[in-house]
């Protein structure tokens, strides 16, 4: 795990003065939750977290994972995935389209048509659209591997259906909230949307979220 991004306390600051909901959000949940934006920098193991948690609970997703886990003997690469079966790892409790999918990921990593260190010369819609090629990857998923594995600074996930939960709550509005809206608070909290969603998620959800 790395430190918390170097750009968080300047963003507290900057968010804390375009926008009073947000000022008291960031009061409410000081250090040391704040830790959790930190990073393993480890993009295929948030890959494969991030495919095994789609369209499942989070708590069902631990669970998969766990079981994953184990029969990669700990060691979640692509090597290791890719010395695995299908059914090995259907077994975990993965789908059919699950599997494929980290399988296909193990293969491009290994020969190197997937190179994630492209990604970090990348601006953000680049990069979305570069992970968004994966199978089983969609933008929320690149979004999410943007905003906690490479920790970028400006990531508004607005697929995301606990960034407009919180929307709705704290700025009460209908849900799902306008889009106008939404894209009226992206330019407000623009350069640090990353941050602003991680405290509007903190403020729905007792666990902090990471990947």
């Amino acid at each position: 795990m790395t430190k918390v991004p170097k750009y968080w306390n300047k963003a507290k600051k900057y968010l804390a003065k375009k926008d009073k909901i947000m000022s008291k959000l960031i009061q409410n949940y000081k250090s040391p939750s704040e830790i959790i934006l930190t990073s393993r920098k480890d993009i295929f193991f948030s890959l494969c977290k991030s495919i095994i948690g789609q369209q499942i609970s989070v708590s069902a997703a631990n669970s998969v994972f766990l079981k994953f886990k184990r029969k990669c003997g700990n060691k979640i690469n692509a090597k290791t995935v890719s010395n695995l079966s299908f059914e090995q790892l259907k077994s975990c409790g993965l789908s059919r389209q699950k599997v494929l999918g980290i399988k296909s990921l193990a293969k491009q990593i290994i020969n190197k048509s997937f190179n994630p260190k492209l990604i970090e010369k990348m601006e953000d819609e680049e990069a979305i659209e570069y992970l968004s090629t994966l199978r089983q990857i969609g933008r929320w998923s690149a979004e999410m591997i943007l905003l906690f594995t490479y920790n970028r600074s400006n990531i508004w996930p607005v697929q995301d259906i606990g960034l407009l939960r919180s929307i709705s709550k704290n700025y009460k509005k209908k849900y799902l909230p306008p889009e106008n809206f939404v894209k009226l608070l992206k330019k407000r909290f623009t350069p640090y949307c990353s941050v602003a969603t991680w405290y509007l998620w903190r403020s729905i959800d007792p666990e902090p979220i990471q990947y």
